[in-house]
C-alpha cells in the first residue's frame, strides 16, 4: 500500500487493524521510505524499506478490502496470505500504453477547461502524450528523483512552441499548462494534506516537500523552454 500511492495513516491503520483482529498487540510508524512494525510482547521490531514507490491505487483497494475481509473474521490468517500474495505477485499496473493514451486524452481536455480552443486540441493531446511517454522511459532509465519531470516539462514545453510555429496550434501558453498537467503530482499533494489532518505529521511534510520539488521541476523545465526559445 505504502508503495502505491495510500496514506500513510491507511497504511499503519490496517496494519494495526490486522494484528488486533489476530489478538496480538502492535505498534506500527509508516514514513514515506520505511515501515518500523512491532508485534507482541516481546518487543521485536521488524524494519522494512520502502525504496520504489508508484501511483497503484487498485491494488491499494484490493489490500484494503482483504484487510478489512481478514478483521470481520471472513478470511482465514493463511487464505489472508495467500490473497495478499496474490494481489502482489498479479500486474495490476495498466499497461503503459493506456497510460499514455489516458495522459494523452487528459491534455486535451484540460485544454479546453482551462479556456483554450479546439484548433489546439491536438496539439495538446500530442505534446501531453509525448511528454507523459517520457517522462516514464526516463524514470525508467534513471532512477533519479525530478530528472524525467524536468526533461519531459522541457521536451514538450519545446514540442509546443514548435507546433504553434509550424501552425499547428494558436495558443501555445495554454497548450503547456494542459501538457504538463498529467506530470503534476496531484496524488502527493492530497496524501500530504490527508496525513498532516491525520496528525502525521513526517509523512505529511516529507510528501508536500516531494509535491513541491516535482513540481519545481516541471516549472523548471517550461521555464527553461521558454528562456531558450
Amino acid at each position: 500500500m505504502s508503495q502505491n500511492g495510500a496514506e500513510t495513516f491507511r497504511v499503519e491503520d490496517t496494519m494495526i487493524r490486522m494484528a488486533q483482529a489476530c489478538h496480538q498487540p502492535a505498534q506500527s510508524f509508516v514514513t514515506p521510505t520505511g515501515i518500523v512494525f512491532s508485534l507482541g510482547t516481546d518487543n521485536q521490531t521488524h524494519l522494512i524499506r520502502v525504496s520504489e514507490r508508484r501511483v497503484n491505487l487498485n491494488l491499494v483497494t484490493e489490500v484494503n478490502t482483504i484487510s478489512r475481509r481478514f478483521c470481520s473474521g471472513h478470511l482465514s490468517l493463511s487464505e489472508t496470505h495467500a490473497a495478499l500474495v496474490a494481489v502482489e505477485q498479479s500486474n495490476h499496473q495498466y499497461p503503459v500504453p493506456l497510460q499514455i493514451l489516458m495522459a494523452a486524452i487528459a491534455s486535451g481536455c484540460f485544454l479546453i477547461m482551462f479556456g483554450g480552443v479546439w484548433n489546439d486540441f491536438a496539439a495538446a493531446v500530442v505534446c501531453g502524450g509525448l511528454g507523459f511517454a517520457l517522462a516514464l522511459y526516463l524514470h525508467h532509465i534513471t532512477r533519479i528523483r525530478f530528472f524525467s519531470e524536468f526533461l519531459a516539462s522541457l521536451a514538450l514545453g519545446l514540442m509546443a512552441i514548435g507546433c504553434t510555429r509550424i501552425g499547428i496550434g494558436e495558443m501555445e501558453d495554454k497548450i503547456i499548462i494542459a501538457s504538463v498537467m498529467p506530470l503534476v503530482p496531484g496524488l502527493l499533494i492530497t496524501n500530504a494534506i490527508r496525513d498532516l489532518m491525520a496528525g502525521h505529521l513526517m509523512a505529511g511534510v516529507a510528501k508536500g516537500t516531494e509535491a513541491v520539488l516535482t513540481a519545481m521541476a516541471i516549472g523548471a523545465g517550461v521555464a527553461v523552454t521558454l528562456t531558450l526559445i
